[in-house]
């Protein structure tokens, strides 16, 4: 197959490059430019694609003898996950912007183009599995769990994931950096990049106020009363706990949470840990790397990138689904998005639209 190895300028896509080429692929290094300004040098583990990124996977290019090309997607990511992350905030929703370039960019805008130009797949250094299951290939979390993206990955679709490659989805992170050393590669101990990787400081409050401008408004408690004032209703998110400057304490001494987030009035919400739990979620957009379920279905629901698994029952309706948890959670927030997995296979994925509390 001819293939377009994903190339971030980290241990993870050169090693996925590398394992590429070794099972007999026609491989091609590609790095995407999605900065219209990029960073001369990496500031700590934060961020990416800078120049300095771009260097790398061109060194380890080099070392396997790939052809390397830099395509520059600037203004579709600053259009598709940039400015989307801006207007969810705006709108007092929690994006989470790795789905969102996962779908948008690098399944989407990447895809799109190495197919137009003859190429049969991409890989990248995602920790997740493809296995051939029974209706095709099937998305499956990966071996090393402190590692597993496959959340992230919820986003794609039976057609995106069947020209998809993540052949990292069967190893452990220590031994991808040991295996990268005894290939010589530079990078083999590279800090991974984490958080937001458009705000390398990783003050996303800063960088949203920065945006859409500081504008003061009341925090108000589960009676109605005003408790303190913040500088913009988009800097808060459902679950919150720190930073919140609240100035009249509760009388019996328990932490507040913030519990809704209202930007038509620009009013953030708090209350007690107990307001917090929900056990149904509403959600849309949904996305099906495999037949969607019908009818009513036991599956496990995971509501964070890195976050626990819970049983759930699950009944989607068109774009639509309803998941109900055996157990109430916390810190649920319109914006997130549901991943439904039965056992390590990736059922299908919805943007939450809103929560709830059933009777019990």
């Amino acid at each position: 197959m001819r293939v377009v190895a994903a190339m971030s300028g980290g241990v993870d896509s050169a090693v996925c490059a590398a394992r590429m080429l070794d099972a007999g692929h026609d491989v091609v290094g590609v790095h995407l430019a999605l900065s219209q300004s990029a960073a001369t040098l990496r500031e700590s583990a934060r961020g990416c694609c800078t120049i300095e990124d771009a260097g790398d996977a061109r060194r380890v290019a080099d070392k396997l003898g790939i052809p390397f090309y830099v395509w520059d997607m600037a203004d579709r990511f600053r259009e598709d996950v940039v400015e989307d992350f801006v207007s969810e905030y705006r709108a007092g929703r929690t994006p989470n912007p790795c789905l969102r370039c996962n779908e948008r960019i690098k399944f989407a805008a990447l895809l799109d183009k190495a197919l137009a130009l003859g190429f049969d797949a991409v890989a990248t250094g995602h920790y997740a599995r493809i296995v051939d299951g029974p209706n095709g290939r099937e998305l499956h979390r990966a071996v090393d769990m402190a590692k597993d993206q496959s959340y992230v990955l919820g986003v794609l679709d039976a057609d995106q994931l069947a020209h998809s490659f993540f052949p990292l989805g069967d190893t452990t992170k220590p031994d991808i950096r040991k295996e990268a050393a005894e290939r010589g590669f530079s990078v083999a101990k590279k800090p991974d990049s984490h958080d937001i990787c458009f705000i390398a400081d990783g003050d996303t409050q800063g960088w949203l106020t920065s945006r859409l401008g500081a504008a003061t408004g009341p925090i108000v408690d589960e009676s109605g009363e005003v408790v303190g004032e913040h500088d913009g209703a988009f800097a808060y998110t459902v679950g919150q706990r720190r930073g919140l400057g609240l100035k009249v304490p509760r009388a019996d001494g328990a932490k507040r949470y913030v519990t809704q987030v209202d930007p038509s009035s620009n009013t953030v919400f708090v209350g007690t840990e107990d307001l917090l739990g929900v056990d149904e979620i509403h959600g849309s957009h949904t996305r099906w790397p495999g037949p969607a379920p019908i009818g009513e279905v036991r599956l496990g629901a995971q509501l964070r990138a890195h976050g626990e698994e819970f049983a759930a029952t699950v009944r989607a309706e068109g774009d639509e689904i309803v998941v109900r948890l055996d157990e109430r959670t916390r810190g649920v927030a319109p914006g997130q998005s549901v991943v439904l997995y039965e056992g390590t296979r990736v059922v299908g994925s919805a943007t939450i639209t809103r929560t709830g509390r059933s009777t019990r």
